[in-house]
């Protein structure tokens, strides 16, 4: 048998996601991360992206968070997130919406903090979007 880590993904909401798994990979600040079982601890902030979770079995999981903080040990993974989401659950039509938005806001540039606000709402419809478009590319 494989050996395996324990993974949790808590949104504000409720528990997205609790389960054994091979392996997953997270969008980390600087960069994806792989995290395999007996892991060295780590703890490091996440950028909008998705999550893909090799489940024990392994099935992959994809789940959007929209950032958030990440705990890694030898054993357990836990992934805290203000907003998780399973990539199939995913608006399409709303996360457009958001982008095209946030790129209006943008191009008028008003404030520094509208600015700051409308490229943060832009690169979470684009992780958003990306989520959406792995999945489709899977057969999900």
């Amino acid at each position: 048998m494989a050996m395996t880590i324990h993974v949790d993904i808590v949104s504000a909401e409720h528990a997205i996601y609790s389960g054994v798994a091979q392996s997953l990979i997270a969008p980390a600040i600087m960069g994806e991360v792989g995290i395999y079982p007996r892991h060295t601890q780590l703890l490091t902030p996440l950028k909008a992206g998705e999550v893909r979770i090799t489940a024990a079995n392994g099935e992959e999981e994809a789940i959007y968070v929209s950032g958030g903080m990440m705990e890694v040990q030898p054993h357990v993974v836990t992934i805290l997130s203000d907003t998780a989401v399973r990539a199939a659950d995913l608006d399409e039509a709303a996360a457009l919406a958001a982008k095209e938005e946030a790129e209006q806001a943008i191009k008028d540039r008003q404030g520094d903090m509208e600015l700051a606000d409308a490229q943060v709402q832009l690169a979470d419809a684009l992780a958003q979007l990306q989520a959406i478009k792995r999945m489709r590319t899977k057969g999900r």
